[in-house]
């Protein structure tokens, strides 16, 4: 639970740099989010979810 708060927020704060600072617009923010929700909801959630989880444990093992 705590990594995937901690990732929303992160690609949450990437998207809004995304949007102030380079030419994504508006409309392809809303494309995002909704592939997300749409990824979220499909059988394939769990894959992403355990690559999502690998590479977290990979890189607090490189960090340390």
């Amino acid at each position: 639970m705590v990594v995937s708060v901690s990732l929303v927020l992160l690609l949450g704060a990437v998207l809004l740099v995304a949007l102030r600072y380079t030419r994504l617009r508006l409309w392809h923010a809303a494309v995002c989010v909704a592939f997300g929700f749409c990824l979220g909801k499909s059988v394939s959630t769990p894959e992403f979810q355990n690559v999502i989880t690998t590479l977290t444990r990979v890189l607090k093992l490189l960090i340390g």
